[in-house]
């Protein structure tokens, strides 16, 4: 009878899950249907257009003559981009900003599509398919790293909790019930649904490496850590905004070696990447110099032999790049997409920035400049809010640290402020990046039903500044009332929104001791689920 019951239960949750599956995948093709008039097409036309120059590069290097490359020519090609287009440049102007890994999913998706579809000339819905797939994929990954994440840490609470409806669900359920209630607001977040299938966009992709190196982290896994940021960082810069947080939090704790595996395992994970750009012609050079260094490590220091190895490694092929290499995917992926806007804030979008730009300030506004020596120094405005936002990100990690040793439930706040700390604080943001702040801010769920709800409005604030974009290329008639209303909102919105960020970063910092249930019988145990009878292991 307990089998069956046992049985009964895992069955009636698994079609939970797959009805829940199933709906948001129909939420989604509704969602890619009725914004067929108002999709924001540049990203798609610019993705394929860089995918198609790939190939481009790749016939006139292998002069062929076939229509699609072959796959020894497409690579050759798409290592050789970043060089021609630095070369072509004028005036520093590169026009391209992907990192590595994003240039090579457009550029595959480009052969993909000429291959399928000789000769087509505008983008259509099956020729954006694979690319909804791939953002469907992460989305999905994005809701299982939720559940995983909040059920780690409500579980590890032990009863902990600021909500009353919460204290009433059983202690030994309450992990499951608040991982599946995260993970269910992640899977539907309207920013999400519409970022992906309604623009589209790629914000989704990098989604999932964060919260698994977060994971990853909470299991003093810091080594995967960094190499999930890294591979992250590689489809989409904007992760490294919030990487260093995953450093600060293990020096907090002063685990030293910690963050040395999080620089290591990033350090490496970058290089083997972009190994191809920093090596050139000098592979028979500097692998000779690696398997000595990995020889004298294991012999002499085996204890930390893979962290140091794994860093060293890193270090030589950087090195090695500066007489043999190209860093033109640096320049080109990622610093000229750090100074590609040089404006406050971007768009329609609402933060603190946007509320300094009202009142006339511009990014580049020098708030104080002095004389040193033969040094003339100064701080403009895009600095001070970068040094500010560092500050604040250190403040995250030291909460994340706290509550991390007192196996706070508040945790799952402070994994989730980075996100919206750098959306509020930093210049340069852009409407569509507060959806990384409102999707990670599901993990609240399994804090308290406030944290709930600001994460819910954040997640409508940040649909509603997406939205305001798509209907504003358009400008159609039937939108424009919903246009002016988005217009007339503008005034309120970013207070609103830095609100909702000040909560969750207070909650993040807090001091005040978490709330625990008086145990019953009634709850089944006398000891934690995570216990054992055994004794704990510290996060």
């Amino acid at each position: 009878m307990m089998f069956s019951k046992r049985s009964g239960r895992w069955l009636f949750i698994a079609i939970l899950v797959v009805i829940a599956v199933l709906a948001g995948l129909q939420v989604r093709q509704w969602t890619w249907g009725k914004t067929r008039q108002v999709r924001y097409e540049h990203d798609v036309s610019n993705g394929f257009f860089w995918g198609s120059q790939t190939l481009v590069e790749a016939k006139r290097l292998s002069a062929s003559q076939d229509t699609i490359p072959s796959w020894p020519d497409f690579f050759r090609g798409y290592f050789a981009l970043y060089d021609r287009v630095e070369r072509e440049a004028y005036e520093g102007e590169y026009y391209l900003d992907y990192p590595p890994l994003r240039l090579l999913v457009m550029s595959v998706w480009a052969r993909e599509v000429q291959s399928n579809f000789p000769g087509a000339k505008e983008m259509k819905a099956e020729h954006v398919k694979p690319l909804l797939d791939l953002n469907l994929l992460c989305e999905m990954a994005t809701a299982a790293a939720v559940f995983l994440l909040t059920q780690l840490w409500v579980s590890r609470a032990s009863g902990a909790t600021g909500s009353r409806f919460l204290h009433r669900v059983p202690l030994l359920h309450r992990s499951w019930f608040c991982g599946a209630a995260a993970a269910l607001s992640a899977w539907f977040d309207p920013s999400m649904i519409l970022d992906a299938h309604g623009w589209p966009q790629w914000d989704a992709w990098i989604l999932p490496f964060y919260l698994f190196a977060a994971l990853a982290a909470s299991k003093r896994r810091w080594f995967i850590c960094g190499c999930l940021l890294a591979f992250g960082a590689m489809l989409k810069g904007q992760l490294l905004f919030v990487a260093p947080f995953f450093l600060f939090w293990p020096l907090w704790q002063k685990r030293w070696m910690a963050g040395l595996r999080v620089l290591c395992g990033f350090a490496v994970t970058s290089a083997a990447i972009v190994s191809p750009w920093l090596l050139g012609d000098a592979w028979p050079v500097v692998t000779p110099i690696i398997a000595v260094t990995w020889t004298v490590l294991l012999w002499r220091y085996p204890r930390y032999a893979g962290t140091w190895a794994a860093g060293l490694s890193a270090l030589a092929l950087f090195v090695a790049a500066m007489f043999v290499g190209s860093y033109s995917w640096l320049r080109v992926g990622f610093l000229y997409g750090a100074e590609h806007y040089p404006y406050l804030y971007i768009s329609t979008c609402y933060n603190l920035p946007s509320l300094l730009a009202a009142r006339g300030w511009t990014l580049k506004d020098t708030l104080f400049a002095f004389h040193l020596g033969i040094a003339d120094l100064s701080l403009n405005l895009q600095w001070a809010l970068r040094f500010f936002y560092l500050g604040a990100l250190s403040v995250c990690a030291l909460g994340a640290a706290r509550h991390a040793r007192h196996r706070d439930p508040r945790m799952l706040v402070a994994l989730a402020a980075p996100w919206l700390v750098m959306f509020a604080i930093l210049g340069q943001m852009q409407e569509r990046y507060l959806v990384w702040g409102g999707v990670v801010s599901a993990l609240a769920l399994g804090v308290s039903v406030r944290t709930a709800i600001v994460s819910l409005l954040l997640s409508l604030a940040s649909t509603a500044m997406i939205a305001h974009v798509m209907l504003l290329d358009k400008k159609l008639a039937a939108t424009m009332p919903l246009i002016n209303f988005l217009n007339s909102t503008q005034p309120y919105a970013p207070w609103l929104i830095l609100a909702g960020v000040g909560l969750f970063f207070w909650e993040t910092i807090s001091t005040r001791a978490p709330l625990f249930k008086r145990r019953s019988k009634t709850d089944g145990y006398d000891t934690p689920p995570f216990l054992l009878g055994s004794r704990p292991e510290q996060a």
